[in-house]
């Protein structure tokens, strides 16, 4: 009988997310890990918890596959619960607005209250950095440049800024515009504050990302800044990716979560970056 039952818990789990049915039963906790990683493509972020209850199984069962599914790098794991890995392509722009959401509202918070008005701002496309722009809407006199059009957009209503973007290839995944025109208009600013955002930082302190031709535009960012911010969650640091923006040593201030590990911190004081941990 409760072979039965879990066979049945595990094909309506199927059904709802989509998955095709298997005919073993051995293979339930491959087939639930599978379930548990399209849960996470759909909505970011999941605790153990609402897990177990939604596979309704127990909350030491979903550990055991979230910990499995980090061994092969497809999630990241938190206390008490996990986060989608981002990929080799894009995820969806508003799954990653949900991963690490509350760590990057307090992230923008911490950013926009130390940029002063009447200042010339470069802002990259990213959903931290666009958090960021989201908390700009009571400063004064700033000329805010982006390559990103869902940014400008959300911004371009807001009275005290003037939105500058480029041309350019628009990626579909979040509206970031790409492509050389848009390295070129970038070049012609000296921004007084770049805040930027990265995929990654490794070990050694690179910066990290995917997309080269997003990179390109990230570099002429970071080059035609008098100050860079560089705004990421903590989660980011010590994954992989296959293309380098710059290092930290490049970066006059990181801004990031609580969580933030003794490493970084440390990476932080050797590459004489400053470091604002955000509550």
């Amino acid at each position: 009988m409760k072979i039965s039952l879990e066979y049945e818990k595990i094909r309506k789990i199927e059904n709802q997310f989509g998955i095709n049915a298997m005919t073993r039963l051995g293979r339930n906790s491959k087939r639930r890990q599978t379930a548990i990683l399209k849960h996470l493509q759909s909505n970011g972020r999941a605790m153990v918890d609402e897990l177990a209850d939604t596979f309704e199984t127990t909350p030491q069962t979903i550990r055991k596959d979230l910990n499995a599914l980090a061994e092969v790098n497809q999630i990241i794991r938190f206390h008490g619960g996990a986060a989608l890995a981002a990929g080799t392509e894009y995820t969806r722009f508003q799954v990653r607005q949900e991963i690490a959401r509350e760590e990057k509202a307090a992230i923008a918070s911490a950013v926009a209250s130390r940029i002063p008005n009447n200042t010339t701002i470069l802002i990259n496309s990213g959903t931290t950095t666009a958090a960021v722009a989201m908390r700009l809407s009571h400063h004064v006199g700033l000329k805010l440049v982006t390559d990103s059009v869902y940014l400008a957009n959300k911004i371009r209503d807001f009275a005290g800024i003037e939105v500058m973007v480029p041309g350019g290839v628009v990626r579909r995944a979040d509206g970031a515009i790409i492509g050389e025109n848009a390295v070129d208009f970038i070049r012609q600013f000296r921004v007084d504050v770049a805040v930027i955002g990265a995929a990654a930082i490794a070990y050694d302190g690179a910066l990290l990302d995917y997309d080269l031709r997003q990179v390109y535009v990230a570099r002429a960012i970071i080059e035609h800044a008098h100050s860079v911010v560089l705004a990421v969650d903590s989660t980011k640091f010590g994954r992989m990716a296959p293309i380098c923006i710059g290092r930290l040593s490049q970066v006059d201030m990181l801004v990031t979560d609580r969580s933030c590990p003794a490493a970084l911190r440390e990476l932080c004081a050797r590459q004489d970056s400053s470091l604002v941990v955000a509550n």
